[in-house]
């Protein structure tokens, strides 16, 4: 289906971004296949553990999976046949790719409740502001998601990527200022236009934003990192207990501005302190290895783990901070090479 020209924004016509927990249809991923984010041999020693990732996603929902040809689609579907995966779960788009981050290249999904409508928001994708070229076959992704789902799409004609932003289902936005204030994503906007394009387009009412992200991230600091909505009024922060570490100081001034943010309510956020993980470091370079990048899927809450002190304390914070939710812990330690975890790797597709 073709992009649409709403009279309207998809905000004045009833559609919202729903929260993560939200339930789904399905959860899509763009299988990774570039050796630039995994290089040499660590594609495939990270490929056992995305697999895991999709078995987990698939016990109580589709998997969507933009695969780069046919070749890779055969060799996907061999794969997970390997582990016991239902293929009836698995739904294949077949397109060529550039990169695994479908969080960030991803389709965004709204939803109108009352009208059972649903509709993508194509927003532009420039690898994190040039970082990372080629990528304008992800840039196309929501585009033949749309056409695959017989969805209608909207594109607002700026740079946003998924992992920015962070919502807690009743109008409020988190996201961090190095990352959407960058010059190198829409220079031409300042933060007050910023925000009006995220109130249009992804149906929210606040926008409240943190300073920066932790090190590691090549994204300039995306909020999935650092900061996540857990329900209405709750988040969790991650912090980093080492005052001697490089993220300690970061993670303290986001968690102080944290402390003094309102909701629309006028409540003040809940806060539930989520440790850092102990240093990840491979082969001498210090990864963006947090415990924040969870995925919130119909199964559960798929959790990063690290085999790393840290990983047993997580698990019972977000154990807690989820009531009534399986934690479902899955190892991350190559994935994270990339400079990502499973939320950057995901975005769900939810009901209506």
């Amino acid at each position: 289906m073709s992009e649409i020209n709403l009279i309207n924004t998809p905000k004045q016509s009833g559609f919202v971004f729903p929260a993560e927990w939200h339930p789904h249809r399905a959860t899509w991923l763009t299988f990774p296949h570039n050796e630039s984010s995994w290089q040499g041999d660590r594609l495939a020693a990270m490929r056992p553990q995305y697999l895991a990732f999709i078995k987990a996603i698939s016990q109580a929902e589709n998997v969507g999976i933009v695969a780069n040809d046919e070749i890779l689609k055969s060799f996907i579907q061999d794969e997970l046949q390997k582990i016991n995966v239902d293929l009836s779960k698995i739904e294949f788009v077949v397109k060529p790719t550039n990169d695994a981050w479908c969080r960030d290249h991803g389709p965004a999904f709204l939803i109108n409740q009352e009208t059972k409508q649903r509709m993508i928001v194509d927003w532009g994708h420039n690898a994190w502001g040039g970082k990372y070229p080629p990528y304008d076959d992800d840039d196309r992704t929501p585009k033949v998601i749309a056409e695959y789902l017989g969805l209608p799409t909207v594109n607002p004609g700026i740079i946003m990527e998924g992992g920015s932003v962070e919502f807690n289902g009743a109008g409020t936005l988190l996201t961090s200022k190095s990352c959407l204030l960058n010059k190198n994503r829409n220079p031409h906007l300042n933060q007050s236009q910023i925000e009006q394009f995220l109130s249009d387009y992804y149906g929210i009412n606040q926008v409240l934003w943190v300073e920066d992200g932790i090190v590691g991230d090549d994204t300039d600091g995306h909020i999935d990192d650092t900061t996540r909505f857990v329900n209405e009024d709750t988040i969790v922060a991650c912090v980093e207990h080492d005052i001697h570490d490089e993220n300690y100081h970061v993670l303290q001034t986001n968690l102080n501005m944290l402390k003094t943010m309102r909701l629309l309510n006028g409540k003040q956020l809940n806060i539930i302190e989520l440790p850092m993980p102990k240093a990840v470091i491979i082969d001498g370079f210090r990864t963006p290895g947090s415990y924040a990048n969870f995925l919130v899927c119909n199964a559960g809450v798929i959790v990063p783990v690290f085999n790393n002190p840290n990983d047993v304390i997580a698990i019972d914070i977000l154990g807690q901070a989820f009531p009534g939710r399986k934690i479902i812990p899955l190892e991350a330690t190559e994935i994270i090479w990339g400079q990502g975890s499973f939320h950057c790797l995901s975005q769900q597709e939810p009901l209506v």
